[in-house]
């Protein structure tokens, strides 16, 4: 299998410089803000922006190194197949976060919520639409934990 390539559009910077001890999600760092820099090239695809209050960040797991089909995630002891969890060992390494937009200057977007590990290369930004995103019947499968219990966990070593 091909690896994964392609071109970053900016960069994602965070308080979180270690991979240990982050949030998990972005629900478990709803107080962590950070900044978006989108290269120049890309900032007028910024314009229209301002009217979302949150948007889906995709980006880079760029410090994961491996891949693993099956995998232990956090809040569970059960191996699970990689696709039905976040793990960022995937195949391709792509992360997704649903991060607040507080500010836009120029190229670079303030954002409540971040999750990612300061540096991180960003591959797309998309807006949240509620009416497109917002899903009150969807199921969450295996994964049984209280939001509170997410917000609180912390990464380990174990995806480093």
């Amino acid at each position: 299998m091909p690896s994964f390539v392609a071109e970053y559009i900016g960069v994602i910077h965070s308080p979180f410089t270690r991979l240990e001890d982050m949030p998990i999600q972005p629900v478990g760092a709803k107080d962590a803000t950070g900044t978006v820099v989108v290269d120049e090239q890309y900032a007028p695809g910024l314009k229209d922006l301002d009217g979302f209050s949150h948007l889906h960040l995709l980006y880079h797991f760029h410090r994961a190194d491996r891949v693993e089909l099956t995998v232990v995630p956090y809040l569970d002891t059960t191996k699970r197949g990689v696709f039905a969890t976040r793990s960022p060992l995937r195949p391709v390494h792509i992360g997704l976060s649903l991060v607040e937009l507080t500010a836009i200057d120029g190229n670079r977007l303030s954002i409540r919520g971040v999750d990612v590990l300061d540096g991180t290369p960003l591959l797309d930004i998309k807006p949240f639409i509620p009416h497109f995103d917002n899903r009150p019947d969807a199921r969450s499968g295996w994964m049984k934990a209280p939001r509170d219990k997410v917000e609180r966990q912390r990464s380990d070593d174990r995806f480093a």
